[in-house]
């Protein structure tokens, strides 16, 4: 791709999460140096893909590293945006949006076989080590390495099998940032409804 198309395709990117970072108040509060869009843009994708790390957010908008550091300092700055760490990374958050327990969810939900983990059980309750490692295409030594991340973290009980804590909570993560998951996140909250149950 020529020089020329990458700009068009970054200013693209940029235009696209700004239409949804604008409408957030904070992010005007330091508008007067011309570069409101990008921070816009910053904004705009952390609403819809919370929990992202500095890498994955630079990246996905065509950033570059001085860059994107310059504007998360001034939004962090503006009360707009909060960063959490996870072991070497930093996750950012929209400000004041998540609690501490949706924060660390969230995190766990970007990496691939934690996420794959707690979709299967989700789906299957009472699924046994080995269906969570089947689910998860990974070994069992992988589930238990894991699982006891999982467990530290607050996000699962392994005091008789594998139970998640707070259910309602993940699934609504789940399925509210999906598309931000991937296909497989997306096609389980496709049928979610099947996991929800009315018991008056």
């Amino acid at each position: 791709m020529t020089e020329r198309g990458i700009d068009e395709s970054k200013r693209a990117t940029l235009k696209r999460f700004a239409a949804l970072g604008a409408t957030t108040p904070l992010v005007r509060l330091s508008a007067d140096d011309g570069d409101s869009d990008v921070r816009d843009a910053i904004v705009g994708y952390l609403a819809t893909t919370p929990g992202a790390h500095f890498s994955k957010l630079r990246d996905d908008l065509q950033l570059g590293t001085g860059e994107t550091q310059h504007h998360l300092r001034r939004l962090e700055r503006d009360g707009a945006v909060e960063h959490r760490k996870d072991g070497e990374y930093k996750r950012y958050f929209p400000a004041d949006r998540f609690s501490e327990f949706e924060q660390r969810a969230l995190g766990y939900l970007r990496r691939e076989t934690p996420r794959k983990m707690v979709l299967a059980l989700l789906a299957a309750p009472d699924a046994s080590g080995a269906d969570i490692a089947d689910a998860a295409g990974v070994s069992r030594s992988t589930v238990s390495k894991y699982a006891a991340e999982l467990d530290e973290a607050g996000l699962l009980s392994r005091e008789d099998g594998y139970e998640i804590r707070r259910p309602e909570t993940l699934l609504t993560l789940v399925v509210r940032y999906a598309d931000s998951f991937g296909e497989e996140a997306m096609a389980f909250a496709g049928d979610a409804d099947d996991l929800v149950r009315y018991d008056p």
